[in-house]
């Protein structure tokens, strides 16, 4: 064999290695993604039929990873970690108030009568506006999801009126906001990590909570609740943020196709829950005393946060107003 024929075969072996180092290289990029919820609330429902759609349609490129119940972190600690570029995924709600003031907005009590608002408001300068809220995070906004109108539940008494909060130890989120909302209906709000909750309750440590009625069931509160009060204080969404240093290392035709699934999922996320409602209000019935409230009442008690400087200095009035337009409420 002539040195040119041995010197051709080193080169095609060379050809032939890298093309298959390149294959490897080239496997799908792993995201992990997390929740601080139960693996069996809308939270993993809503996540794992993401998981479904996004590597259906990006076999080769993304691989969905879901860590729920806060295997990564508290949702202080992730959405932390999105900002470093050392988390990557996450779904997320009112935690997101510390780093996106504007999705203050959703703390306002009783400004999202239903869900067919949420797009409306999205696709409106209030939805850019809360968007752009998020540039120079680290963390970027693809879609917002359902989360459900938030209950009160407790172990003392049923809740009609605001004057029922009194005394009333309540977890709340660690969001200053959702704190002030509850002082100011009188109770005493204490703040806890959504973990701690449980223990908090069956311990005596606080004497109720507030959360979709969705949660109520999946985090198992019926077995130290014993009333439900139907409040539908707020409407909160969830977020689902990705890091920005994570969608880098996706092709930008992968970050579109991601994006499209993540906005779709939205009006699928809602229609789900709307339905869900029904079932689960259905199911709590049977193990829990269930009251309606004076919504009127409690309008009325909550409405000074309207004009509360701590709403207004993080939301921004061209924030409230964009949004009270899109809303026809203004």
């Amino acid at each position: 064999m002539s040195i040119w024929a041995r010197i051709s075969g080193s080169v095609l072996v060379s050809l032939a290695s890298l093309s298959l180092g390149s294959s490897v290289w080239a496997a799908p990029l792993s995201i992990k993604i997390s929740s601080s919820l139960p693996e069996q609330s809308f939270a993993g429902v809503f996540l794992r039929e993401f998981k479904e759609r996004v590597e259906t349609a990006l076999p080769d490129e993304v691989e969905l990873e879901i860590f729920m119940s806060g295997a990564l972190g508290s949702e202080q600690d992730v959405l932390q970690g999105l900002q470093l570029g050392t988390h990557m995924a996450t779904l997320s709600a009112s935690g997101v108030t510390e780093i996106n003031q504007r999705t203050v907005i959703f703390d306002l009590p009783y400004l999202i009568e239903s869900r067919d608002q949420i797009p409306v408001l999205m696709a409106s300068p209030a939805g850019d506006l809360l968007r752009e809220g998020f540039e120079g995070t680290g963390a970027r906004l693809l879609a917002v999801w359902d989360n459900g109108f938030r209950v009160i539940t407790n172990n003392v008494r049923p809740v009609t009126t605001p004057a029922d909060l009194a005394g009333l130890r309540i977890r709340t989120p660690s969001s200053r906001f959702r704190v002030e909302m509850f002082r100011e209906l009188g109770a005493n709000p204490t703040p806890l990590s959504f973990n701690e909750v449980y223990s908090a309750l069956d311990q005596g440590v606080i004497d109720g909570q507030e959360n979709p009625a969705d949660v109520v069931v999946s985090a198992r509160l019926p077995e130290v609740q014993d009333y439900l009060s139907v409040s539908n204080h707020i409407y909160l969404p969830t977020y689902l943020l990705f890091s920005e240093q994570t969608l880098a290392q996706l092709s930008p035709d992968a970050q579109a196709t991601l994006e499209e699934i993540a906005i779709e999922m939205g009006d699928w996320s809602r229609a789900w829950g709307e339905e869900n409602d029904q079932t689960i209000m259905a199911e709590l019935a049977e193990i829990m005393e269930i009251n309606e409230v004076n919504f009127a009442a409690f309008q009325e008690a909550a409405s000074p946060l309207y004009n509360s400087s701590l709403f207004i200095d993080a939301i921004g009035a061209d924030m409230i107003e964009a949004t009270l337009a899109a809303l026809g409420t203004n």
